[in-house]
């Protein structure tokens, strides 16, 4: 046998194989990195709307009409894609790092019209606390049901791929068309991001190595947005009636 066979390293464990402390320990970091996250996106929402620069740049989009909405949600999918993707072929933690800072930001700038409108209507005072809550509560059950279910959730990868393109479609259709989607797009699109939180969260654990923490917290922290944009969409249409 020579040198270079003898010392091949083995192929990556993935975490759901490895030892109860390992997995302890990886679940500990990547939820870690997503309370962080969303601890990040929280404090620039804060800086932005308390400096009145989050008013400002709501006010540039809702000049803009249907295009800035439209700008705003193609946004949220293509960000998405290019963070992890740009997060995936790093080489290094610090790059990682940036591209989920850069995430953070893009994000809390995406959601800064809505939160403008939450914040400065009368009747919609509250809506974002509610729906935090309802986000925070919906999570922690889809992660429970992700880590402790037998049940297979491979099925909705594709799934999850024709809605989300179909989903896209429709909005770019209700903007150029003026059609309001509605509460209802609001329910499916909450059910969506929930298929998602629950298909992402057993892959990392079947497909994913230790020392990934930081790239599965990025996956999730995409979903864990989605999820909170239409919640809050959703309380806000309930919030106007």
């Amino acid at each position: 046998m020579s040198e270079t066979q003898r010392y091949t390293p083995a192929p990556p464990i993935a975490i759901a194989e490895a030892a109860v402390d390992v997995r302890f320990e990886y679940m500990k970091g990547m939820y870690g990195y997503l309370m962080g996250g969303i601890a990040a996106f929280v404090a620039f929402e804060i800086v932005l709307f308390t400096t009145g620069i989050g008013y400002a740049l709501a006010d540039i989009v809702f000049g803009l009409g249907g295009v800035g909405w439209l700008v705003i949600l193609g946004g949220f999918s293509l960000l998405n894609w290019l963070a992890t993707t740009y997060a995936f072929k790093a080489e290094t933690q610090g790059a990682r790092i940036a591209a989920y800072s850069a995430t953070i930001v893009a994000q809390a700038l995406i959601f800064t019209p809505m939160l403008a409108i939450a914040f400065s209507v009368p009747e919609l005072q509250g809506s974002v606390g509610q729906a935090a809550a309802i986000s925070t509560v919906g999570f922690i059950g889809l992660t429970g049901v992700a880590l402790t279910s037998s049940k297979d959730f491979s099925f909705l990868g594709s799934m999850l791929k024709w809605v989300g393109i179909a989903a896209l479609l429709l909005i770019v259709v209700s903007v150029f068309t003026g059609f309001n989607l509605g509460a209802w797009f609001s329910v499916a699109m909450i059910a969506f991001a929930g298929g998602a939180i629950l298909w992402e969260t057993q892959q990392i654990l079947r497909n994913y190595p230790e020392g990934t923490e930081l790239l599965a917290a990025i996956q999730l922290f995409a979903s864990v947005m989605l999820l909170f944009w239409y919640v809050l969409r959703l309380v806000m249409s309930f919030g106007r009636d």
